[in-house]
């Protein structure tokens, strides 16, 4: 039985990651350019073209439906690929490196998180290193299966639960949760719970604290680090030193087409 079910979760695997025709919503960021402003802990978000992609954006809201983790150099001093610098999980080849050209033609951002150190940086791109050769999670076939349906009538509050594609088991990882479990490895927040309790103050009776908690690593999306107040947006166009005195742009006169039936 269970070899029934991996022969069909790969073969959905394979299915959902075939590429279909997605709509450009901008300028798509040259490689060059992208790798010029990544640094190690980066995340780079991607609008997928996958029919995987179609369903978790629905699912999500946003544009992002793909995260891969910026490692640069620490990758190839810990004996990978040299010519890779992402941590990824894939639908059919599971965690694995792979270099810039790997997003030549998607839309991306660049998430980055403040304050680290150097040594939690390390801790950081160490963790998701150390996880290369995992799979992705296809245990949960049916699950899986539903994302056969692009856009299944799932009312708002329940769509990020069912991201949480569940076998439990901690060698087993999709791409969001990967990135979370390693920036929760070293207690970085993303976006965790916020409580609030009484601060015990006998100085201040009536003063409160915030306390974190950590969400679970299951349900979180890639749009997270887009919305995290942790992390800054970084973009390529503004950080190469922009100008807009040095645009050139087209004057010519616009004339709308009209078409008579």
């Amino acid at each position: 039985m269970g070899l029934a079910l991996g022969w069909l979760g790969k073969g959905l695997a394979r299915f959902l990651s075939r590429t279909t025709h997605v709509h450009g919503t901008g300028p798509v960021t040259t490689p060059d350019r992208l790798l010029a402003c990544l640094k190690p802990g980066d995340v780079l978000l991607v609008e997928g073209n996958s029919r995987v992609s179609t369903a978790i954006k629905y699912l999500t809201q946003p544009t992002w439906s793909h995260a891969a983790l910026y490692v640069g150099a620490h990758l190839a001093e810990a004996g990978g690929n040299p010519d890779h610098c992402f941590i990824e999980a894939d639908m059919t080849d599971g965690v694995r490196s792979v270099g810039i050209d790997q997003f030549a033609g998607s839309h991306t951002r660049i998430c980055r998180p403040i304050g680290l150190r150097e040594v939690d940086c390390r801790k950081l791109t160490a963790f998701a290193i150390a996880h290369l050769g995992n799979q992705y999670d296809l245990r949960n076939v049916i699950d899986l299966a539903r994302y056969l349906l692009p856009t299944p009538p799932i009312p708002l509050r329940f769509r990020r639960r069912m991201l949480a594609l569940g076998s439990g088991d901690p060698t087993r990882a999709i791409c969001s949760t990967l990135i979370a479990q390693a920036f929760q490895s070293i207690r970085y927040p993303i976006l965790p719970i916020t409580d609030t309790r009484n601060a015990n103050r006998p100085d201040c009776p009536a003063c409160i604290e915030e306390i974190l908690r950590v969400r679970h690593h299951s349900l979180f999306a890639p749009r997270d680090f887009d919305v995290s107040p942790y992390f800054q947006i970084i973009k390529p166009t503004l950080a190469a030193g922009f100008h807009f005195n040095a645009l050139l742009w087209d004057d010519t006169p616009f004339v709308a087409a009209i078409c008579v039936p």
